[in-house]
């Protein structure tokens, strides 16, 4: 199944521009990552880099990229230059004087990672006394100076039956926007994944929950972004592409510069630094491979694999060491 046509460029860089962070998250992917920061003139030179590529927008994240002291010149730069510039944080260190220079700075979005209702739950998955409570707390003041915020859930046995209460959540702070993340089995997610990660059934149903919560819901946007929803008959026509984004409208840079296909799939394809951004987008082997996969499995007799492509790439690849097997958390048996 050979696509025939790919975007000029990536339409977002999601940029890990440090792996430091102020939490002990049970899932995180990037903690044990010994990779080096850039410097900020080398970042600076690289953001003018993805910019004559193409690319549309840069997410910053991490770890917490608050942690850098030189991010609002960071981003200045960025969007000086004409990028869209959002950004993922624990919430822990955004006060009222802090929100103001984001959106000085020129953030236009920030999403809060917010995994339960339940504020004991949440500090003990993030590893951080009192998380919870400052993740709330930090998106009143980026509402104020008009930053866009939203939340976003990793879904896992401690919130797979929270649908409600966490839609709720999202509609008492006065946020418009809720991400239900499927979680990762990359880094302490692999470690963890035993006491973590839902079966393949538990899957369905959340997701028939969730998909219905959706419908029913119209001040709150949830996005549920999961290839594998396709066999529910569920088809999202907001996106511009079918099965795993990866490597078809976003790549991953990390901190050091090395660019992989997401921050969930650990093969480097270049370095922005030193490689010509475009030149990877159209050319690298790995991304052609993601971009085509070959069914395997029971994939080949699956009516949804014109939908699905097989599922998340990164669980196939950190389960089974293939990208083109059936990804582990489909519960679909063909007939």
């Amino acid at each position: 199944m050979k696509n025939d046509w790919i975007l000029k460029a990536p339409l977002t860089i999601n940029w890990a521009i440090t792996n430091r962070c102020n939490f002990k998250c049970r899932h995180c992917y990037s903690r044990d990552d010994p990779s080096e920061e850039l410097d900020r003139q080398n970042l600076s030179h690289c953001i003018e880099k993805i910019k004559e590529a193409g690319v549309f927008s840069i997410n910053f994240g991490g770890g917490e990229p608050l942690l850098r002291k030189d991010l609002f010149d960071i981003a200045v730069f960025a969007s000086g230059r004409g990028l869209s510039v959002s950004m993922n944080s624990n919430g822990y260190l955004i006060s009222s004087e802090t929100a103001v220079k984001l959106k000085e700075s020129g953030f236009s979005k920030v999403g809060i990672s917010i995994d339960s209702h339940i504020p004991g739950t949440h500090d003990d998955f993030r590893g951080v006394k009192e998380s919870h409570k400052r993740a709330l707390k930090a998106l009143f003041p980026l509402n104020e100076v008009g930053i866009e915020t939203s939340i976003s859930t990793v879904i896992c046995k401690i919130n797979c039956k929270d649908i409600d209460k966490l839609i709720e959540m999202a509609r008492q702070n006065n946020v418009k926007h809720l991400n239900f993340h499927n979680y990762k089995c990359t880094g302490l997610g692999y470690s963890n994944k035993d006491e973590l990660d839902l079966s393949p059934e538990e899957w369905r149903v959340f997701y028939l929950e969730a998909l219905n919560a959706k419908q029913k819901t119209s001040d709150i946007h949830i996005s549920v972004e999961d290839p594998i929803i396709a066999s529910l008959g569920y088809k999202d026509g907001s996106s511009l592409v079918k099965g795993s984004v990866c490597g078809k409208l976003s790549l991953n840079i990390k901190s050091n510069g090395d660019i992989t296909p997401c921050g969930f799939i650990p093969i480097v394809i270049g370095n922005i630094l030193n490689d010509n951004l475009s030149e990877i987008w159209n050319n690298s082997p790995v991304l052609d491979m993601m971009r085509n996969k070959t069914p395997r499995g029971k994939c080949q007799k699956c009516g949804y694999y014109s939908d699905c492509l097989g599922g998340c790439t990164a669980r196939a690849l950190a389960l089974t060491g293939d990208i083109n097997n059936p990804d582990p958390h489909c519960w679909y048996e063909s007939q």
